[in-house]
């Protein structure tokens, strides 16, 4: 029998209806059981204890517990209105667990991991020196065995009965989280409903990727300690998981039912994947050259493909990640963890959008500091999990507004383009669209520069350089031809290293075609590095940049 039908049995013999605590609607246990514990009248979602999470979750008989039992002890001797070594063993009698966290070893969607669950039944899923130590027996154990670690928190905070001890498991969880970063093995957190105090400001929010459960409450402090404090209504949906993720703080928000399937599919792009290979192709099809000003129009046509619409001609799979865990979600730039052709990859690009109700949502694809502080994110991330970065370039240039520089748009662009050129994964960067300014080299700073036939890239629009030099934008098209900014142009000049062709009419012609030919030029130019250390690879970058430019000796 499993973990969730030993569960279910147990409360179907003891009870056979409950009320909901969303709507007091009676319900039959037994299927709402079977619903996972989500109301058939509301949809609100009950909790889940430990064993049912790892048998919704884990694949059938795949879980075997860590060998190691391990208990909390009472290191203070302390009591308030009962001693705090009654209540561990009342806690262990009713939930029959050694403590709060579960955890071992299994398979999601046939991915080995290791997992380790927080049951909230045990003292409110708080964290006392047990639950600490077998967080970082379990991400130690994902450490040895290059396993994934997979946390799925749901936890009041820290213990106070075990007083400062209780506090240091904040630094011990980190510590181990951190050693999974720097070796490079990957860790997916789920957070659940609740997740507080403590634990969310150590390891519960230090996972590569954050998933949480529709409407779970996640914060630092609670919404009446809040309330009191500030002697104010907190806002609407405060601390949900839909909130936070509107505000950067999460990667994902999905429903108790589709969180295996989706976990399954971030840990397969997380783990699996073939190395980069170039394809078989024949000569590539001559570039025409055209006037600047014909091709710039033909670079902002509104039907041209976006980052969006090459993802999924691209790749056979793609999670989109969110946030910049500094309070914003940047629409502009997408991003997030593939698979194309079958190869493991960090896609991040500029969004413009098809429509106008698109383009505004987007900002016409030009990002905020938010959007260049997600993208150096992930980018990071994907250097943690040896993926190269594929990306994506189609703006006119930063999004300018008082806005945009509160938020540090200057800082955030160094940041980025500084970032990048200490990567030590392959970067490839394919201007698809318009390249503008520093906007545009934030995300292209690569150890392989692409560019479609019919992409601009340049300095600053011809419209403002008009604009700055004769006073007025009535001087654009031959400001487009002076500044040399298409990709014929730009190859001559050493700034970009390859061109790829589209077909006739352009790439908003035949959209499929066009992709076709920029994943065979990515996974090309991919394949070129697949013999390179870390270090060359940065080395390589640094090299590419340095050489950039003409000088003139005074004398």
């Amino acid at each position: 029998m499993t973990l969730q039908a030993t569960r279910a049995a147990r409360e179907v013999e003891t009870r056979r209806w409950i009320r909901c605590v969303h709507c007091g609607v009676t319900q039959y246990l037994p299927k709402l059981v079977r619903a996972q514990q989500v109301c058939p009248d509301c949809g609100g979602y009950g909790r889940l204890d430990g064993p049912e999470r790892l048998a919704r979750l884990l694949d059938p008989d795949s879980y075997s517990p860590l060998p190691r039992r391990i208990r909390s002890a009472d290191p203070l001797g302390f009591t308030d209105v009962r001693p705090y070594a009654e209540r561990l063993a009342k806690a262990r009698g009713r939930t029959g667990l050694d403590d709060v966290v579960l955890a071992g070893t299994g398979t999601v969607r046939d991915v080995p991991v290791v997992i380790a669950v927080l049951d909230f039944r045990f003292l409110g899923g708080s964290m006392g020196s047990a639950a600490g130590e077998a967080v970082t027996v379990a991400a130690e154990t994902a450490l040895a065995t290059d396993r994934p670690l997979v946390l799925v928190v749901a936890s009041g905070g820290a213990r106070m009965q075990e007083g400062c001890l209780s506090l240091m498991q904040m630094a011990k969880t980190g510590q181990a989280l951190a050693d999974l970063r720097r070796a490079g093995v990957g860790s997916v957190c789920v957070l659940t409903d609740p997740t507080f105090g403590g634990v969310t400001a150590s390891f519960a929010t230090l996972g590569d990727v954050l998933i949480a459960e529709r409407g779970s409450l996640i914060g630092f402090a609670g919404p009446r300690v809040i309330e009191a404090a500030t002697r104010s209504a907190l806002p609407a949906g405060f601390q949900t998981a839909e909130y936070l993720h509107q505000r950067g703080m999460l990667d994902l928000v999905e429903t108790r039912e589709g969180l295996r399937p989706l976990l399954g599919r971030v840990l397969t792009l997380m783990t699996e994947g073939k190395p980069p290979h170039a394809e078989e192709t024949g000569p590539p099809d001559p570039v025409r050259e055209r006037p600047a000003a014909e091709t710039l129009k033909l670079a902002r046509e509104i039907t041209r493909p976006t980052t969006v619409d090459y993802i999924g001609l691209l790749c056979d799979d793609f999670v989109e990640l969110h946030g910049d865990r500094c309070g914003g979600d940047d629409p502009a730039i997408v991003a997030g963890l593939a698979s194309l052709r079958g190869v493991r990859v960090m896609v991040i690009g500029h969004q413009r959008g098809h429509t106008t109700a698109e383009l505004l949502e987007r900002n016409f694809g030009m990002a905020n500091p938010g959007g260049y502080r997600k993208a150096l994110r992930l980018m990071k991330l994907a250097e943690r999990l040896r993926l190269p970065v594929v990306t994506f370039v189609d703006t006119q240039g930063a999004a300018p507004g008082i806005e945009a520089e509160q938020g540090g748009q200057a800082w955030a662009i160094a940041e980025a383009i500084a970032g990048m050129s200490e990567l030590t994964v392959p970067v490839v960067a394919t201007v698809t669209g318009e390249g503008g300014s520093g906007g545009a080299l934030a995300v292209a700073v690569a150890n392989t520069v692409l560019m479609l036939e019919n992409a601009c890239y340049s300095v600053i629009s011809p419209e403002s350089c008009s604009t700055i030099l004769y006073g007025s934008p009535s001087h654009a098209a031959t400001m487009a031809d002076r500044l040399r900014i298409t990709a014929p142009e730009l190859l001559r000049l050493g700034v970009i290293d390859a061109i790829v062709p589209e077909p006739e009419g352009g790439a908003q012609a035949s959209p499929r075609e066009a992709a076709e030919a920029v994943g065979t030029a990515i996974l090309g130019a991919l394949a070129e590095f697949t013999t390179f250390g870390p270090e060359e690879l940065r080395a390589h970058r640094h090299a590419r940049f340095r050489r950039m430019g003409e000088v003139a000796d005074a004398g």
